[in-house]
């Protein structure tokens, strides 16, 4: 039976999104950007440090874990359903049409967050950098104006095509995280022998309180890490390459923090704690020329931008099948005729984005704590799509009598620990405006489920139509597989 939704008599014409164009390394490219592993080795280290001690590393080790394991949940369903709904679609299989908007919506709220957070911190960064040479970039004007140029150009990569935009996503964090290695690596052989620290190894003084609650804030460092998903229909092989750039791209981050944690607290020692930041202490500490400084600011810097744009295309193909079902305008549903992109959301997306850093600089707060507060409020989204993605895989899983039972452990562990992050979040009560930010994002749930309440009262049809949009590429035709029953889900 097809799945294919047939669209009504005088609906205008879509010219799609472009089928089959992404690499297998650029696929990579958009979950390895999504994450922004530059821009959490430069503080998230130090933050676990507080509470983890020497057992950062196993924070970060554990966090990669949980992750993985959230992961398989999605390459499950990657592998049978190339889509560009992304969590949205895949979520469908499992919960239904209600569970699907949730999980659209709860993504989107996610995506977006990081996108205008990491556009404060490429402001943020790209303003020290320009003031290390010379230039006074320091004041409201700048940031407004920084804001402005580098969220334009992040929407304008992202319109301009899907291969430009992962290809920029690329090259910027090939060369943040070459330029953060070249740091590490330099600092441990400036350590020498005391580059061994059998203390991190032991984790000697460390609890499992602390490095409990080091987990927390490492899988935040994970967050969009499954952002290839939403490439199905424009990617090569989308059934063996999103699989693969999903998990190899989580653990190699992984393995990246635990080496970066390490480095830091080997060379810093109970320093990094105090340190404000701490790549910046490390290069002073060994020697590093000056330049060196900032070739560092400006990697992070680039770091952050190509989260900005990572998130925008995410966001783009999930609002692109939603308009396609009917659930948002259907002139969402249609590319540009020439780029083959989803252009009006982000040309929504990015200026919404680029407004929200404007409003809050107005407001009389910095760029940094837009970074962390407006990331909060999007982490969110991402905890409660991943926990629904993974509650989905156990139910399509059950349905389809595929042999099941490490979705089962993995989505055990994958909500469990969900649910103990949103709840480590908003218990103890964090101070203002930590405390609120979370019913921000319900209200901002609870908003958005307005419209799921009015289709299903008004237009029924519609809801029927949720997650069922399959992209041309597949005829139609339900691709439905041999079950893979369990098999390695990095092949």
């Amino acid at each position: 039976m097809s799945d294919t939704v047939v669209a009504p008599p005088g609906t205008p014409t879509d010219a799609g999104l472009r089928t089959g164009v992404m690499s297998g390394p650029e696929l990579a490219a958009q979950a390895i950007a999504n994450i922004a592993p530059s821009a959490v080795i430069a503080f998230t280290a130090a933050a676990i440090f507080l509470g983890a001690g020497n057992g950062t590393i196993y924070a970060f080790a554990l966090a990669t874990i949980v992750i993985l394991c959230v992961g398989y949940c999605v390459v499950v369903f990657a592998r049978k359903h190339a889509s560009a709904g992304s969590l949205y679609t895949y979520v469908s299989k499992g919960l239904g049409p209600f569970g699907a908007f949730l999980a659209g919506v709860t993504l989107l709220i996610g995506c977006f967050g990081i996108a205008a957070a990491s556009l404060s911190g490429s402001v943020s960064y790209m303003a020290q950098f320009l003031t290390m040479l010379g230039l006074p970039a320091q004041g409201l004007g700048w940031d407004i104006g920084l804001a402005v140029v580098l969220g334009g150009l992040a929407t304008l990569f992202t319109i301009r095509g899907i291969r430009l935009s992962a290809r920029v996503s690329l090259v910027l964090e090939l060369v943040s995280v070459g330029i953060i290695l070249v740091l590490l690596i330099a600092a441990l052989v400036w350590a020498g022998p005391a580059a061994w620290d059998p203390a991190q190894v032991l984790a000697s003084g460390s609890s499992f309180q602390g490095v409990a609650s080091g987990m927390v804030l490492g899988i935040l460092g994970f967050v969009g890490f499954s952002s290839a998903d939403a490439l199905g229909r424009e990617a090569k092989e989308p059934y063996k390459a999103i699989p693969r750039a999903i998990m190899w791209s989580a653990l190699g981050v992984g393995v990246l923090y635990v080496f970066a944690a390490y480095t830091q607290i080997t060379v810093l020692g109970d320093d990094l704690a105090t340190s404000s930041s701490p790549l910046e202490s490390m290069s002073a500490l060994i020697g590093m020329p000056g330049w060196f400084a900032a070739v560092l600011t400006f990697g992070v810097s680039a770091s952050f931008f190509a989260v900005v744009v990572a998130p925008l295309n995410v966001i783009g193909r999930i609002v692109y099948v939603m308009g396609k079902e009917g659930v948002v305008a259907e002139r969402f549903g249609r590319t540009h005729e020439q780029h083959l992109t989803p252009h009006r959301v982000l040309i929504i997306a990015g200026a919404a984005a680029v407004a929200v850093d404007i409003v809050l600089l107005l407001s009389g707060a910095a760029t940094g704590e837009i970074l962390v507060w407006v990331n909060t409020w999007g982490t969110y989204g991402y905890m409660v799509a991943y926990a629904l993605v993974a509650i989905a895989c156990v139910v399509y899983t059950q349905r389809a009598k595929m042999r099941n039972g490490l979705v089962k452990v993995c989505a055990t562990v994958a909500v469990v620990t969900m649910a103990y992050v949103f709840f480590a979040n908003v218990w103890p009560v964090p101070v203002f405006p930590y405390n609120v930010i979370p019913y921000v994002f319900l209200v901002t749930v609870a908003l958005a489920l307005t419209r799921y309440a009015y289709l299903a009262r008004r237009r029924p049809e519609v809801i029927a139509r949720i997650g069922q949009h399959r992209d041309e590429r597949d005829g139609g035709r339900r691709l439905i597989r041999p079950p893979s029953d369990e098999k390695s889900p990095f092949r």
